[in-house]
């Protein structure tokens, strides 16, 4: 990390706040290894028992990635029986599709594929460029929780199975990186001064929402990652060899949108390349060196061509012209709380905000003695 983190600050080791704040998050979630086997085999135990006598005992989202698909691949070793969820947002690599098809033919699980209405979905990103705020992946991020909920209640299924985990992401967003997708008012008032077409479809989820989810049908999202050995590039060439997965070469390269957001627009308009942070977490959890990190960094984004490709297919699918393209780019960054906006979710470190975030992924009994 650096100072594209304009709140960066360094302690008298040369430790900056992400890596404290990574340290703490380690000690409080990540259970010890003598521990995890056991708290894992209890937590299986409960999720079969409160399935029993229904088609499924828990929830996972695929998207095709390499965490989604380890954890589609754990639970099914594990004699669960998931239903995958895939949130199809229309920016799906082709080599996206075949991994999710090949995933689920191999497990021989039951998957429900959720379609965006594209009018709706276009406009909605639409409008988070035109709104110039840096988490222009709300609108999908937002909508994978709220279906992935939606159908956990809907199935009566108490677990949502989460490819979240501290090994490889678990290093602290700085704010001005980003904003709390479940803030449904934050996404409602972007669109709602810059966009044009009603969402009458799309996947919502208020923060009521979010609570009765959480504290009346008392669904958790479960990091089951956080308990299993967890190397990226042994689970890799697990997921390869078992799965007949095949590599996108990238973080998030199974979505063209991710990819040029990330890699493009955010280093381009906001100056800040969010490989940092990945790699940082990679350091921290001792998978890779600090020097291999720097050399991964000095490796462009794009070779010319691709990015033209990339840009030219963005520019399409958007229906941006490249002079309203040119003027997004141009146009002033703005903070999401300009906007209409959850006090309470953007204050990511009050006790109350951590309070929840326990209750909601189920800390509380992963760590019970």
């Amino acid at each position: 990390m650096d100072t594209s983190d304009a709140f960066i600050t360094f302690d008298e080791r040369g430790f900056c706040n992400h890596c404290r704040t990574f340290e703490r998050k380690l000690a409080e979630e990540l259970p010890p290894l003598d521990r995890a086997g056991d708290l894992l085999a209890r937590l299986v135990a409960q999720i079969k028992a409160e399935g029993r006598g229904r088609p499924y005992d828990c929830v996972i989202g695929l998207s095709g990635g390499v965490d989604s698909s380890y954890v589609a691949l754990q639970v099914v070793r594990l004699g669960l029986r998931p239903l995958a969820i895939h949130l199809d947002n229309g920016w799906n690599s082709e080599l996206a599709v075949k991994n999710i098809e090949s995933i689920v033919r191999t497990l021989d699980i039951d998957l429900i594929t959720h379609v965006l209405d594209w009018d709706e979905f276009a406009d909605l990103q639409r409008s988070f460029f035109y709104a110039s705020v840096s988490n222009c992946e709300m609108p999908t991020d937002h909508a994978i929780n709220a279906t992935l909920f939606h159908h956990a209640a809907k199935h009566r299924i108490r677990h949502i199975i989460s490819g979240s985990n501290l090994m490889t992401e678990g290093m602290h967003l700085p704010p001005a990186w980003g904003h709390d997708n479940k803030d449904w008012a934050n996404i409602l008032d972007i669109h709602r001064k810059h966009g044009r077409v009603p969402l009458k479809t799309f996947p919502r989820m208020t923060f009521f929402n979010f609570l009765w989810y959480v504290f009346v049908r008392r669904i958790r999202f479960v990091p089951l990652l956080n308990l299993v050995p967890y190397r990226k590039d042994e689970v890799t060439h697990v997921i390869e060899k078992e799965l007949g997965w095949r590599n996108y070469g990238r973080k998030h390269g199974e979505s063209s949108f991710t990819r040029f957001y990330q890699e493009h627009y955010l280093p381009v308009k906001f100056g800040f390349d969010k490989r940092r942070l990945h790699l940082s977490t990679l350091i921290m959890s001792g998978q890779i060196s600090r020097e291999e990190a720097l050399r991964q960094l000095v490796a462009p984004l794009f070779v010319p061509q691709e990015l033209r490709d990339y840009e030219e297919l963005f520019l399409k699918k958007l229906r941006f012209t490249r002079e309203e393209w040119a003027k997004i780019l141009a146009t002033a960054p703005r903070a999401h709380t300009e906007y209409r906006h959850n006090t309470l979710l953007s204050a990511r470190h009050t006790p109350l905000y951590r309070f929840g975030r326990k209750v909601a992924t189920g800390r509380q009994s992963v760590h019970a003695s």
